[in-house]
Formats: C-alpha cells, structure tokens, sequence
C-alpha cells in the first residue's frame, strides 16, 4: 500500500471549520465478514478524497463509521487529533449526501434545507434566509416552494447537497450521491459537486465505484480492496504508477501480457524490461500495460481483430501468436493503416513495466 501526501490549500481558499480526518488501524467485521481490515489514511483539511473500490471492499462502512452510525471493532476516528468514537452522530458536525436523496416528501425545498436549522433552534427568519442562500449556491432558488416529487433526480439531490451544507459541517460526506442519476445529469452533478466543493473549502470524502467520477472529481483517490487500502495517491500518479495490479486493473484499461524472468527484469515480446516495483518470485508472469502504451506497426505475426473508434483516438484489438489479446490506442489516421484482419507487430515503450502473477486468462 502507498499513499500520496499533498499540502494544503488545493486551490480553494479553506473552510475556516474545515477538519483533518484521520483512520488508524480501523477494523470492523459483519460476522464472519472483515468489511475494514486495518486502515490507515488521513484526509487533509480542504480536500476532497474519493473512496474508490467495487462493492464490498468497505468505502461506504468506512464512511457511516466517520458519520457515527456504525460503530468499529477497533481503531481509531480522529477529527482534528480527537477520537469521536464516543461522540452521537448528531454532534460530529458531519454533513452527509446518500444516494437516495432521503428528502422529507411532506417538506418543500426551503424547508428540507433549513430542516437541521429548525432542530437547532435557529429561528425562523435566519433559518429561512440561509436556505435561500444555499438554494442559490446549488443553482435552485426558483425551486423553494417546489416538493420533491416535484422535482428531477439532478434537483433533488442538489437540494439534498444544500441541506447537508446549511449546518456549516467542517466534513462533507457523500455516499455514491449520483449513481442513481442518468448519465448526462451525473456530469453536470459532479462538475457542480466539485466546483461547490473547491469553492467552500470544505473536507469532503467521496464514495464511489466508478473510477471517472474518483478520478475527474478528487484531489486524492483512495482505492480499497477487501477492506485494506491498497493505495492512495493523486488521480494522475495512481493511473500512470499504479502501486499494484489490483489498483492498474481497476483503475482504466490494461492488458496482460505474458512474460519470462531475466535476471532481475523480465523479457516481454523479444525484448528485456526492467521491473516498476516488485518482481514476483511465481514463475509464470505478465505484464501489465495501458493501451496507449501498446505500440502497432503493420506486419507481423499478432493479428487485428476489433477497432472501437473514439474520435481522435481508434482503440484496436490484436490478437498475438499464443492467443493473447492485447488493446492498443492509436491516433486514428494512424489504426488506419492496420486493418482487421491484417498482421502487426506489437511494441512497449522501453521503460520499466509493472509485472503480476499470470493469472491464466
């Protein structure tokens, strides 16, 4: 596991209550189930960190346990170096955005939004004034008197934002808030998500399964695996140095390419690599690398089998002589010259490559 640390501010003047969030050695199981297995990661004031992994890897318990509703077996919570284990969920001063919007239907939008003021005993003028103010900041002044079924899924949720950001948390928390969303309002959200977000300074931690929205919204992404963090770094240095396979498979496209041990590198399609990392002591082993990194010449002994065209870029598929299939990106005048059904060779770029163990596909 390796994490990347950032220094504060990420461009975003700070939320004067924002908090540094800390997880030590957190464990909880369900039964004979290890939702969180040890983990440790620290979320720095004014960021926004994505919890990334597919389901069951533990990101969402990881969050209900920051915002108190589970309870761990072990470890520690820290806000600002205090444990909160014993503090009520009501008075952690967590802000929480679930994926089901979880609006009062009974309450128009001015009112969810100032719902957690009224609990608080703020009055009803100043209450009343702040929601207007947090539906104009999530883009929805004109929705105030509207109910939620009154409104679209994007609306909702934005109300549901609003009403999480009226009690001024010093954490935000969203639970895969847009996974219920079409995919053109999904955009959109995020985009208003990570502009709000930068634009209030707030620490956000961000839950989701779908690694475009971890790595086009976060300042840091989190990728768990069965409980345990395998690595936490900026969106760019987990997709170009991935720490382990785990992590290069989830994150974008890769291939596997078989290839054989030679002194402390490997030799992958007739030519010698040095190992990015650790070299398994398994004897049979593969390579693991990106599609744009997968060079095509016309002619060869690997045969082009599909071509996905992407615009600028055509991602074709080639098949080598041993049946391995290998996707490579190519500018789209160039996979031109590489018809389907046609020969090529395939190249890598001479530089250290990431190797696992074969896993037989």
């Amino acid at each position: 596991m390796t994490t990347t640390t950032l220094k504060p501010p990420y461009g975003a003047p700070l939320h004067p209550g924002s908090a540094t969030v800390e997880f030590r050695a957190l464990r909880r199981a369900f039964g004979s189930t290890v939702a969180l297995d040890g983990l440790d990661l620290t979320v720095h004031p004014g960021e926004l960190l994505a919890l990334l992994g597919p389901s069951g890897c533990g990101k969402t318990t990881a969050l209900r346990i920051l915002a108190g509703f589970e309870t761990h077996d072990s470890g520690e919570v820290l806000v600002d170096g205090k444990d909160v284990t014993r503090t009520p969920a009501h008075k952690r001063d967590a802000g929480m955005v679930f994926q089901s919007y979880s609006l009062f239907p009974h309450l128009s939008a001015l009112d969810n939004v100032s719902f957690g003021l009224k609990m608080r005993g703020v009055g009803k003028s100043e209450r009343r004034a702040k929601a207007q103010e947090l539906l104009e900041l999530v883009g929805l002044p004109q929705r105030a008197a509207h109910y939620p079924h009154q409104m679209s899924g994007g609306q909702q949720q934005r109300i549901a934002l609003a009403r999480a950001l009226a009690l001024q948390p010093r954490v935000l928390l969203l639970d895969e808030p847009l996974s219920a969303l079409d995919a053109k309002v999904r955009l959109n959200l995020r985009e208003e998500i990570r502009r709000l977000q930068q634009e209030l300074g707030i620490t956000t931690l961000f839950v989701t399964h779908d690694q475009e929205e971890a790595l086009s919204m976060a300042d840091r992404v989190a990728v768990l695996k069965a409980g345990r963090l395998e690595q936490c770094a900026t969106p760019s240095e987990l997709y170009a140095r991935p720490a382990t396979a785990f992590v290069a498979e989830f994150v974008g496209t890769m291939s596997r390419i078989p290839a054989v041990r030679s002194g402390d590198g490997v030799e992958v399609l007739g030519r010698r690599h040095e190992v990015d990392g650790v070299l398994p002591a398994a004897r049979a082993l593969q390579v693991l690398v990106r599609p744009e990194n997968v060079g095509l010449t016309p002619g060869g002994d690997a045969v082009v089998t599909g071509a996905s065209f992407l615009g600028a870029v055509t991602r074709l598929t080639v098949r080598l002589a041993d049946g391995t299939e290998v996707k490579s990106d190519l500018p789209t005048e160039q996979a031109a010259l590489l018809p389907v059904g046609g020969g090529a060779t395939v190249s890598l770029p001479d530089r250290p490559v990431l190797v696992d163990v074969a896993t037989g596909k």
